[in-house]
């Protein structure tokens, strides 16, 4: 690790027992998006189980395979870059500007598509294991679904 408090390009790399100092785009390709939550492992400074974090890169028209039915956590999710529909019953979401961000809370069903290139953070809480989207599905996001799995 780099000595100073900049964190430059291939920086990764635990620092002590409690620091984790990263890169969102590296990290996230490990876990398919997801930077933080009950998926790493314990000792791991990014484990969670009270709230999942991810760096979502989505290329223009990347869409969900399906609806996450039945939703057991609240998330909010804001744009970094791009144009994100998010569907609800009865009602879509468009983040367009930079900074745009929706709440929803549990047992909201919900899809997306990226409308352009696109980047959001999502934050979901708390960290339930058993959640993943069926083989196949190229936004490698969740569904409910007996595996665990970010």
């Amino acid at each position: 690790m780099n000595d100073g408090d900049t964190v430059k390009d291939g920086d990764t790399a635990y620092v002590g027992d409690t620091i984790y100092v990263g890169r969102a785009a590296p990290d996230a390709a490990l876990d398919h998006g997801w930077l933080l939550g009950h998926f790493k492992d314990p000792g791991d400074p990014r484990h969670s189980t009270d709230v999942e974090i991810k760096w979502g890169v989505h290329a223009k028209g990347d869409a969900r395979a399906q609806w996450v039915r039945g939703e057991h956590r609240t998330a909010l999710q804001v744009l970094i870059s791009g144009r994100f529909r998010l569907e609800f019953p009865g009602r879509t979401v468009v983040l367009a500007e930079q900074g745009d961000y929706v709440v929803w809370g549990r047992g909201v069903d919900h899809s997306w598509c990226a409308e352009e290139d696109t980047v959001v953070l999502t934050v979901r809480w708390p960290s339930v294991p058993g959640y993943r989207v069926p083989a196949g599905n190229a936004g490698g996001h969740e569904a409910t679904d007996s595996t665990r799995t970010p």
